[in-house]
């Protein structure tokens, strides 16, 4: 057989994409109001991009779950126009101070309750079986050690009543929670077992707390307890802070962690997190990071 320049090339080109991971790899979303609050908007966007996945936190100016269920209706139909699958339902639930164990405490408890069956409601209508959730807040310095044990009991019973109605818990380390940093996730992973309790993990999150999130507090983590990851990127200001940027800008390696998680076996969904402040707005805040971060997936 002649092999012929056109052959070589076309088998050159073949590789580079074999090599490169795609978007069906990489399922990749954007939370909706880190683009517009309407949701239209934010789903012409993700359309116009190549998206096919939203993390729906706050829509038309309100959490999802301080939305009337028909609203909901109306943000899926609006959805489905622009083939966008909601690939988490983010909440508030458990991103409050601890309650205290006594009467008082469980009042508080049990609004808790009914916000996660109020979340589990709209996450059934938005077609979404995973809820972003957390693992309590605290004042101080440091969390309260002996607070824990409580903790993982209450997580546990959240995770018992997703359970009986088919969904699945994804809980967020973020600043100042109890879950904060990836070696505080492991202990609650690892003390909470149910299977349909999995981690959203934030790198991001988790590089605020002092630790070295990529790689160090990544190998902290069982990678099959990882069911949703927000993706952007920080990097350290003047007073040795963190602050959030473009993506791209920073210290993120999200192109390591990108490829180690998929090298695990990751096959859940990914969320563009923008967070950081554009003079021109968050959607070009959002655009910015997006075109970055693509790019960042075609080196995968």
């Amino acid at each position: 057989m002649e092999i012929t320049r056109r052959h070589c090339l076309a088998s050159l080109a073949g590789a580079l994409c074999a090599s490169a991971a795609t978007l069906e790899q990489v399922r990749l979303g954007i939370t909706t109001d880190e683009i517009d609050e309407d949701v239209a908007t934010a789903a012409a966007f993700l359309h116009k991009h190549g998206l096919g996945y939203a993390e729906v936190r706050s829509i038309w100016g309100k959490y999802n779950t301080s939305h009337t269920l028909d609203k909901v209706r109306e943000a899926k139909a609006i959805f489905d126009q622009h083939k966008i699958k909601t690939s988490v339902l983010s909440t508030a639930f458990f991103k409050i101070p601890l309650p205290p164990d006594n009467q008082q405490g469980r009042g508080i408890l049990d609004s808790q309750w009914a916000l996660l069956d109020s979340g589990m409601e709209r996450a059934k209508i938005m077609g979404a079986d995973k809820l972003r959730v957390f693992a309590f807040t605290y004042d101080g310095a440091k969390p309260v050690g002996a607070d824990y044990p409580r903790i993982y009991e209450l997580v546990s019973e959240a995770a018992q009543r997703a359970k009986r109605r088919g969904f699945r818990l994804a809980l967020e380390n973020v600043g100042q929670s109890y879950v904060w940093s990836a070696a505080e996730a492991a202990a609650l992973l690892k003390a909470v077992k149910e299977e349909n309790l999995g981690l959203t993990w934030d790198p991001n999150n988790a590089a605020t707390s002092g630790e070295k999130s990529f790689p160090d507090g990544y190998r902290l983590l069982d990678p099959h307890r990882i069911i949703h990851v927000h993706l952007r990127d920080f990097k350290k200001n003047e007073a040795g802070k963190l602050d959030w940027c473009a993506v791209g800008e920073g210290d993120m390696d999200n192109l390591g962690q990108i490829r180690t998680l998929l090298k695990a076996g990751y096959k859940e969904t990914f969320t563009l997190e923008t967070h950081y402040k554009s003079p021109q707005g968050k959607a070009h805040a959002t655009a910015t990071s997006l075109a970055a971060l693509l790019k960042v997936i075609e080196k995968v």
